[in-house]
């Protein structure tokens, strides 16, 4: 896809960044030459008592976005006045609660009128193809992959085959090569890895260089580890399930509520568990692989996040399956309706397991009705 194209898509796409502080300066200018074209939605991300995702009026005049950019900037007094305007109070004040930490960046998906939508963490940089030391422009291989049908019922083992020198292999049925529409596009990193607290302090001086050219479609019926630091999704398909609510939040204040650390966090965990069942009982495609992005977290020496509260993780012995025994009735017929049914199932089935789980389920069951206020089809 050439410059033109990119250009031409660029009123097609959001760009939600989560703002961890106020200089995002060399941030921007590091993906000038991908993100320039398109809108962002900055939301400031802020540690406050209530479920506050940002600070007040003097936070956002201190954020600064250089020239050329267009942004929107968002904090915690905009998101209440947002919410409030429309929502009833309960809804209101079970979302609020919920938007704190990274998973504020929720709210970007609520307020976007386009169609698809594209998340970077700010502490990401853009990676470098080792194979032709060119720049990877993330953001135009995310929407090249939204675009290409994705093949979740029969796996191909050269991979993505609408990809330029690829195809289907020998044996893979014709009747499935037209495929799916693609739903999701879950983009990896380089540096950083992505591991749990324990794993990092096991492995604290692990860094990730292999960066592989492949992109696969996750199959249908599996369940992945679904990261926000680099992904990208079709809004209409699949944007009313993409809400990642701090489960580590809900049981504890002092989890990872207010910090970038994400070693015990499963919230966009809990957001691909959630998405990724609804892709399967719809018929549409997950991709995971390209892009790489370059990551430039300090979790993995982050060590003092191990004392704090992770039973979230400790808890993906009883989440994981839950998902995977999960079962969608037929008449369920928009992602809306799916959304419910999984929060429904999730007090009447996971509620004795914690009482976290009802306050969950109450905070997916607002998150939908802010979704038809504000983001209706």
């Amino acid at each position: 896809m050439g410059g033109g194209e990119q250009a031409g898509c660029g009123g097609d796409v959001d760009v939600i960044v989560v703002a961890r502080s106020g200089e995002l300066c060399s941030f921007l200018e590091s993906w000038r030459f991908s993100l320039q074209p398109f809108h962002l939605i900055i939301i400031l991300q802020g540690g406050g008592s209530g479920g506050e995702v940002g600070g007040g009026d003097q936070e956002k005049k201190g954020i600064e976005v250089p020239a050329g950019f267009d942004a929107e900037v968002y904090t915690a007094a905009d998101v209440a006045r947002f919410l409030g305007r429309k929502l009833t109070a309960a809804a209101s004040s079970s979302l609020l609660r919920s938007l704190s930490g990274n998973a504020c960046k929720s709210f970007g998906y609520l307020v976007s009128k386009k169609k698809w939508i594209f998340c970077l963490d700010d502490d990401c940089v853009p990676a470098v193809d080792p194979s032709t030391g060119f720049i990877v422009d993330a953001l135009r291989q995310h929407v090249s992959n939204l675009e290409a049908p994705a093949t979740p019922f029969f796996f191909n083992t050269l991979y993505d085959p609408y990809r330029d020198g690829a195809d289907f292999v020998r044996g893979y049925p014709f009747s499935l090569r037209e495929g799916v529409p693609t739903a999701i596009s879950h983009g990896l990193w380089l540096n950083t890895p992505d591991y749990d607290a324990n794993t990092l302090l096991a492995k604290a001086e692990e860094s990730n260089r292999r960066y592989v050219d492949a992109v696969i479609t996750v199959p249908q019926n599996v369940m992945y580890s679904m990261s926000s630091i680099n992904l990208a999704f079709d809004k209409a398909l699949i944007g009313a399930a993409m809400f990642t609510p701090p489960i580590e939040g809900l049981i504890s204040a002092n989890t990872t509520n207010g910090t970038d650390f994400r070693g015990n966090s499963i919230d966009d965990i809990w957001a691909g568990f959630c998405s990724k069942s609804i892709c399967d009982h719809f018929g549409y495609g997950v991709k995971s692989g390209l892009p790489y992005v370059w990551h430039n977290s300090s979790s993995k020496r982050d060590l003092e996040a191990l004392h704090k509260d992770n039973k979230g993780l400790l808890l993906l012995d009883r989440i994981v399956p839950f998902f995977q025994s999960l079962r969608l009735p037929r008449n369920a017929m928009t992602v809306e309706d799916c959304y419910l049914d999984i929060a429904k199932q999730v007090r009447a089935r996971l509620s004795s397991v914690d009482p976290v789980f009802l306050e969950l389920a109450a905070s997916m069951e607002a998150w939908i009705e802010a979704w038809k206020t504000f983001s209706p089809r």
